[in-house]
Order: C-alpha cells, then structure tokens, then sequence
C-alpha cells in the first residue's frame, strides 16, 4: 500500500530503469507517495485496478504488458481478472502471500500504514480505515483473487518467486501452477549474476509476447 513510482529502484529487476525499449507507465497507488483518495472500503482490490486502468486510459493505452513486485503482483492478478483482454502478459516478481506462518507480518504492516496515513490525513475516519483493511486483507493466498481466479488466468504469465517471509517461494510456485499460460523463472535472487540474467529474460520475455503492430 505504500507502492510509489520511486520504489522501483528498490526491486532487484528494476524495469523503470532498465527497459528503455519499451514505453514504460508507472504510478504511485492511491494514498502513497503523491497519490491522495478516499479509502475505497466496498472494493479495495477492484479501486486499485479502475486506478491503474484510469490512468492508461488518460495516456491512451489499451493494451499492455505489465511487470508488479511484491504487491504489485496482486494487482497484476486483479487486473487480469477484470480485463484480461488489455492484459498482453504480466511478470510477477517475488510476489506476497499470506500465509499462516506469516500472516502476523502482514497485520503489523497494514497496522503502521494505518497509523502513518490517518496521521497525515485527518479527515479519514479510524473506523472507515478498519473497514477498508478488513475488507482488502480479508483473504490469504495472493489475496485480491482467489486460487479458482488465479487457474483461470488467460494471461500469459512469468513468475519470479520471492525467497523471504513476505514473499514466500511456495506462494510464487503456485501461481505459476496454477495458472494455464505461467512460466517459472528461478533461480534469479540468491546472487547479483542471476538477477542480472533475470533482468534480462524478463526484457526477452515482454518483448517476445508485444504485437509487431
């Protein structure tokens, strides 16, 4: 929830600062960075997609390809559900998961954005932050799809499996099974060579599935 446009240069495979072949669109996500919304309580996962999707319709962008870290792959795999159709393919690298063993994790976090962003922001109501929280952590796995959504994904996958509690390798594995058109890439965090290699499949990757036209 904090994902802006500058932490990008915090991701081992850094798109936006690597891909200059390609047209690249970034975001800071409603209430991070210099991004400011209500708290969408009725749909959190849903706003977050007609946010992405708004502003690819303001630049004119109907298709795309489309690269998310961490969170970000939840919000590859709500925008897959919602208009797969736009969706050319989609990298998730190391993506979340909520699992028992670290579900705790999760609660601290969300609990100190909670606390940074009502700080910031006066007018929003603790109550319509509980609701909105309960509303989009309500779930595990990938959280803003459920594993039937994920199986049924049209969209041509590579997934980057994480290596850490956030990022569980066991949650990337099954997506990439799960889902009928994924790829597995790994072993691509455990030394500066592989991400260097894997910076560059990625690239092939995106470029090989971009229509000619």
């Amino acid at each position: 929830m904090r994902s802006t446009v500058s932490a990008w240069q915090h991701a081992a495979v850094d798109p936006w600062s690597h891909y200059r072949t390609l047209r690249r669109i970034a975001m800071d996500q409603r209430n991070a960075g210099a991004s400011r919304g209500p708290l969408p309580v009725s749909d959190p996962w849903g706003e977050y997609a007609a946010d992405q999707l708004a502003v690819l319709d303001h630049l004119g962008v109907d298709r795309f390809v489309v690269v998310g870290c961490c969170i970000g792959g939840s919000f590859i795999l709500k925008l897959c559900s919602l208009a797969p159709e736009r969706v050319v393919a989609a990298v998730l690298e190391q993506p979340i998961g909520v699992t028992a063993d670290n579900r705790s994790l999760f609660e601290a976090m969300r609990r100190d954005w909670a606390t940074e962003l009502l700080d910031a922001r006066p007018e929003l109501a603790p109550g319509e932050m509980e609701a909105f929280l309960a509303a989009m952590w309500a779930d595990d796995f990938v959280v803003s799809v459920p594993r039937e959504e994920v199986a049924r994904c049209p969209v041509p996958l590579l997934v980057l499996p994480g290596i850490d509690d956030y990022h569980p390798t066991a949650v990337g594995r099954e997506i990439a099974e799960l889902a009928p058109h994924a790829e597995l890439l790994e072993p691509w965090k455990d030394s500066p060579e592989h991400v260097a290699a894997a910076t560059e499949a990625v690239e092939r990757w995106l470029l090989d599935r971009v229509p000619a036209s």
